[in-house]
């Protein structure tokens, strides 16, 4: 099983755009215990609290630049002070709800601070390999099997009955402003490459993941953070769809696999250029409901919830990835299950609750994950 190689990243110069959200935190603290200089990019943290703040991220950074990736000034300077080895996109606007309010913005930073973190690395150039983060929501998604199809995903044991499971080889759409902005950020990836870095000295890959859960993520309107507020608060979490299916995975394991990929690129180049699903196990893709009733058996006394009734946007009722080619191509699995997942998630919330370093808590879930081999526990 393939694993992140720490000698590789000791002395790395990183540009990592999103460093002050809860996947950039993560994964900033991550780069940092194996000695990479970490150059960041991000808007402040969206949230209070915020992990960036909780766990002190900035204290080992090389650099923080606070700024917007919509505007292409700000990236080609930090990309000049960066001087990056490897280019890791992160930053986004990252939520379907808040993109039917403010499609102008989610489109400007998906795909336009796309173009701009692209184009930066072009002109400046010493980048070697570069990771665009975009998400499972690309796809062109009817929530059905395909006609003829068994509704397993290819060369998965899924039961029948399941809706397909997306591969790299999928169309690109998206119903929603966030998701037709992400299926857009990946066509952008795909004309750089193609136009600019296929027969140069950059390596151009993009990264589909699921929906990662993990400590230390205040974000509204996502499940697992609705989730832990509504018990801290001794309040009913409200689900507005219990039925709905997603591919839900801790946090680590895509920054992992992200990690991986990098590597792959920065060391062998256009062969792992191209896009990549990195997602759990498929009997991982759970429904909300089962999510909310496993997370209050975990949380114990006071744990309660109720489906909330009114009208809300649409979104896709299932979502699956086949990581078919990561599995073979890159030797990446995942590591931990679903109940490992959200059995840390619940332990770092909790020990946040009482007080305990949350640097020191994250640092040891990223030592307890790097130890994990074998069959995922």
């Amino acid at each position: 099983m393939a694993s992140v190689q720490a000698k590789f990243w000791c002395g790395k110069r990183v540009l990592l755009t999103g460093h002050t959200g809860f996947k950039g935190s993560w994964m900033s603290l991550w780069l940092q215990s194996m000695g990479a200089q970490v150059h960041g990019l991000a808007l402040e943290p969206s949230t209070a609290p915020a992990l960036f703040h909780e766990a002190r991220v900035v204290d080992a950074m090389a650099g923080s630049v606070i700024g917007d990736i919509r505007g292409f000034d700000i990236v080609l300077d930090a990309m000049r002070q960066a001087r990056p080895d490897v280019v890791i996109h992160m930053a986004a606007q990252p939520l379907v709800r808040y993109s039917y309010a403010a499609p102008v913005e989610t489109y400007a930073t998906n795909v336009m601070g796309t173009v701009h973190v692209l184009e930066a690395a072009r002109q400046v150039g010493t980048a070697r390999a570069i990771v665009n983060v975009t998400t499972d929501k690309c796809y062109e998604n009817s929530d059905d099997p395909l006609p003829g199809s068994t509704g397993q995903p290819r060369g998965s044991s899924t039961p029948s009955g399941f809706s397909k499971a997306f591969d790299e080889s999928d169309p690109m759409g998206g119903y929603d402003p966030y998701s037709s902005s992400k299926g857009c950020s990946e066509l952008v990836t795909s004309a750089y490459r193609r136009s600019y870095f296929q027969h140069g000295g950059i390596a151009l890959a993009s990264a589909r993941a699921g929906n990662v859960i993990g400590g230390g993520d205040w974000s509204a309107d996502r499940l697992v953070p609705d989730i832990l507020r509504s018990f801290e608060q001794r309040q009913p979490v409200l689900i507005r769809h219990p039925a709905a299916v997603r591919p839900w995975q801790h946090v680590l394991e895509p920054l992992g696999a992200y990690l991986v990929l990098a590597e792959r690129l920065f060391e062998s180049g256009q062969a792992y250029a191209q896009a990549w699903n990195f997602g759990p196990e498929h009997d991982d893709a759970r429904a909300v409901e089962w999510i909310v009733r496993r997370m209050a058996d975990l949380w114990g006394s006071g744990a309660t919830w109720r489906v909330d009734g009114g009208s809300h946007p649409h979104e896709a009722q299932t979502l699956r990835l086949d990581i078919t080619k990561a599995r073979q191509r890159l030797a990446w699995r995942p590591r931990w299950n679903l109940e490992t997942a959200l059995l840390k998630t619940v332990e770092w919330h909790r020990a946040w609750l009482d007080g305990v370093d949350a640097r020191q808590t994250c640092l040891q879930q990223i030592r307890q994950f790097e130890s994990t081999s074998g069959n995922p526990t």
